[in-house]
């Protein structure tokens, strides 16, 4: 079915990180699981100053990951950095 003038489909938004999926999925999958807020308390003790809403931007891919931000947060879920890009 054709769809009506001056209609248009969103396209989606490119993700402005490759990791933040690979976070996501790890901090779930942590035994007990890691809150968004606990994360931004985890980054805070290492100095990396975010809040909750940024901290999500980055996992749903809507926010750049800085390379100091990405260390921390590799830290803060005692993984290597490299698993956050598998």
């Amino acid at each position: 079915m054709p769809r009506p003038p001056g209609r248009t489909v969103p396209k989606a938004k490119p993700s402005r990180n490759l990791t933040g999926p690979a976070i996501r999925r790890i901090r779930m999958a942590a035994s007990p699981k890691i809150t968004q807020e606990d994360m931004v308390g985890r980054l805070a003790r290492q100095g990396v100053r975010i809040n909750q809403s940024q901290y999500a931007k980055m996992e749903s891919g809507d926010r750049p990951i800085l390379d100091h931000e990405l260390a921390a947060i590799a830290k803060a879920l005692k993984v290597p950095v490299q698993v956050l890009f598998e």
